[in-house]
């Protein structure tokens, strides 16, 4: 089955306030404290980037930013799934550090949990904060975001995707059903 676009619900001008919202909510809650933004790869990783750029524009200090590659920390890493590799680029010790860790969307928890688990694997930060563009409920663990760009009520059936420019030519977050529900839906 084909997928469909069901909805487009936000654009690149909504992602771009939501990420300067997001900047201003880290600040204030790490007000006197620095923060390092690790992003987990591919999306998190360039939505990590992109608010230490607002951080950057609102009190004039860049925050150092990494990239977290969880592939092989995955529960599912032993089905028939072939993971795609890349390369975790951490440039600093996060050992007592206040991490903020940022992710495209938040949905069963189990992406966050593995990318906590590789965390440990490089130190024992201070804290470990969540930031994620869209919150789509549906949680298997207890995990919960800090900072949210948008909560997007969805089926567990549905794909929310968020696209970036740097990989998918433009920004957006969309929702998408398989051609089944799409006819259901319409009947």
């Amino acid at each position: 089955m084909q997928p469909k676009l069901k909805a487009s619900i936000m654009d690149a001008t909504a992602m771009q306030r939501a990420l300067v919202r997001i900047a201003h909510e880290i600040i204030e809650r790490n007000e006197g404290s620095d923060v390092v933004l690790i992003g987990i790869i591919r999306r998190g990783a360039t939505l990590a980037k992109r608010l230490a750029s607002q951080i950057e524009a609102i009190q004039g200090t860049r925050p150092r930013t990494g990239e977290l590659d969880i592939s092989f920390y995955r529960d599912d890493v032993n089905r028939s799934i072939v993971p795609v590799l890349h390369a975790t680029n951490i440039p600093f010790k996060i050992d007592k550090q206040r991490i903020i860790l940022v992710d495209d969307v938040l949905f069963t928890g189990r992406t966050i949990r593995s990318a906590l688990n590789a965390l440990m694997d490089y130190g024992r930060p201070d804290s470990v904060q969540l930031a994620v563009m869209v919150d789509r409920g549906h949680r298997e663990l207890p995990i919960r975001a800090d900072f949210v760009g948008k909560n997007v009520p969805s089926s567990h059936d549905e794909d929310v995707r968020v696209l970036v420019s740097e990989y998918d030519k433009e920004d957006a977050v969309e929702i998408w059903t398989s051609d089944s529900q799409h006819e259901e839906g319409e009947c």
